[in-house]
């Protein structure tokens, strides 16, 4: 885009820039200063909405009379002498012969367009709530990187580091691409192959997830795309497609890339937990150290930090650490200790597969659901019924986060530990939730989540209260007090060590603890 404007603008002189709406800016160049006779005008309307950034080129605008408000006067009838593209950077620069700068900063819903004295100071910016655009240093647009093959290997081969303009959708084709091929000169030929297909000047727009889209590279795995050779013209069509999107793909496509990004995020997930899962079923044991320190006491000299024995599981020797201070058999005691939480954490993994396996479920239905809704009020109901924009949409996270239990279409949600109560009263809980806890003794935060036009059943509380009960000093005894209250009476006052709260209003049951 930079040459062509550059080949459009070059002598030109700037006549005026003017708003009409909040978000737009209309700036016209012509062939002579303003009160000559306006010729070869060329237009440039920056759109720059927070869900929509983009330039576009109208061949002709007509100004209203009213509602319309005069920006960048000091650039009026500047000639300009170059216009380029700020160096690794998504901005473009509009040089006067007089040496002030006009710079557009397409920084997508950051995107500013900020004026620059010939001393380089900023004298004007289009949206003056970017504070932070008050303080850019010109010269700091320009980002000089090393981008050859040994910066390449240097950088680990971080590809962002060294092309931080490709953006998510190149990124996302190159990683395909990448995928499979563990040779770095390989992977460095494949970028370079990359590159010089963004430099071929073709432009095409895309329907991705009922979204136009604009790229610089062919993608056939997104459908049938329009092409062209004129990078204005292309995205003059891009900006008329966007803002010719009607109600219903908007608003599809959009919860469409919240569903997709999610569905990602639980895929990775699974696999990461999967990965672990693995590692720990198939590494030695504690309880097996455990063991192989019982079977040789008398071998272990005493105060040693390592000792090597053999392993009697895997027919091979194995070093264990050891802590200098313990016994043997206490050192042991320490590995028995230590299976226990390792048998937990099996138990926990094992859950959040199973959890998060249902969730990705959820997910790829919902998407293929919402695929088949044509009717916007339709679309606006599933969302709201689906709960798919809302506070509550924590489920992965609370998987991972805290112990879960459903009961009779209910989820009762556990603390781990103390922070992890604070974590789940005060962030994950609301005010319609129901809290639980074992009265005068520690233990687990337990909260059973509130669905819309239901009350709490008694059996849902009750089955509620032994799981506090059970996550608690009192797990032991025969009958456990419990408190019940709706979230809204539990506070936590400042100063107050982790897990601890205060309670406005309460009720206690008697229950038998049960896991």
């Amino acid at each position: 885009m930079a040459p062509k404007l550059h080949q459009q603008l070059s002598g030109k002189y700037f006549i005026e820039a003017f708003s009409q709406e909040k978000n737009e800016l209309l700036v016209v160049f012509g062939d002579g200063p303003d009160g000559d006779t306006l010729t070869h005008p060329f237009f440039i309307k920056a759109t720059f909405r927070p869900d929509f950034s983009c330039l576009s080129f109208p061949e002709k605008f007509d100004r209203a009379r009213r509602n319309s408000v005069n920006l960048f006067n000091e650039f009026k009838n500047q000639r300009i002498e170059r216009v380029r593209v700020c160096l690794n950077e998504r901005a473009l620069r509009f040089d006067c012969d007089s040496g002030a700068v006009l710079v557009f900063k397409l920084f997508g819903n950051r995107s500013n367009i900020v004026g620059f004295s010939n001393q380089g100071n900023v004298t004007s910016l289009f949206n003056n709530r970017l504070i932070a655009d008050q303080n850019i240093q010109l010269g700091a647009l320009d980002r000089p990187l090393e981008q050859d093959y040994e910066a390449f290997l240097q950088s680990d081969r971080q590809l962002k580091s060294l092309f931080p303009t490709f953006g998510k959708l190149v990124n996302a084709v190159l990683k395909k691409r990448l995928a499979g091929i563990p040779d770095p000169l390989q992977q460095w030929q494949v970028v370079q192959n990359l590159l010089a297909e963004m430099e071929q000047g073709h432009y095409y727009i895309y329907d991705v997830d009922m979204v136009p889209t604009f790229s610089l590279i062919a993608l056939p795995e997104a459908g049938e795309g329009v092409h062209y050779d004129d990078p204005l013209e292309g995205l003059n069509q891009f900006y008329y497609r966007q803002v010719r999107l009607n109600g219903i793909d908007k608003e599809k496509g959009e919860i469409v890339r919240v569903i997709k990004k999610r569905i990602v995020q639980t895929e990775n997930y699974l696999e990461n937990t999967f990965e672990k899962l693995v590692r720990l079923e198939e590494g030695v044991k504690n309880e097996e150290i455990g063991h192989i320190l019982m079977a040789n006491l008398h071998q272990i000299p005493p105060r040693t930090e390592q000792v090597e024995l053999y392993d009697f599981y895997r027919d091979q020797p194995i070093k264990i650490k050891l802590k200098k201070d313990w016994s043997p058999q206490k050192n042991a005691e320490g590995y028995y200790r230590k299976s226990k939480n390792e048998k937990i954490e099996l138990d926990r993994l094992n859950d959040s597969i199973m959890h998060r396996q249902g969730e990705l479920e959820k997910l790829q239905r919902q998407l293929e659901e919402i695929n088949e809704i044509d009717m916007l009020r339709a679309l606006r109901t599933y969302i709201k019924n689906e709960q798919l924009l809302t506070g509550k949409v924590h489920t992965a996270d609370e998987v991972e986060l805290f112990k879960k239990v459903e009961f009779m279409g209910f989820t009762i949600l556990i603390g781990r530990n103390a922070k992890n109560n604070d974590l789940l009263t005060k962030q994950y809980a609301f005010k319609e939730d129901l809290w639980l806890h074992a009265r005068d003794v520690s233990g687990s935060h337990v909260v059973i989540k509130y669905q819309p036009g239901k009350n709490f059943p008694e059996p849902v509380i009750e089955r509620a209260a032994e799981i506090a009960a059970y996550h608690s000093k009192r797990k032991s005894d025969s009958l456990c007090p419990v408190i019940v209250t709706p979230k809204k009476y539990v506070r936590k006052p400042k100063g107050m060590p982790d897990g601890a709260v205060v309670l406005d209003k309460e009720k206690v049951v008697l229950v038998v603890p049960k896991p």
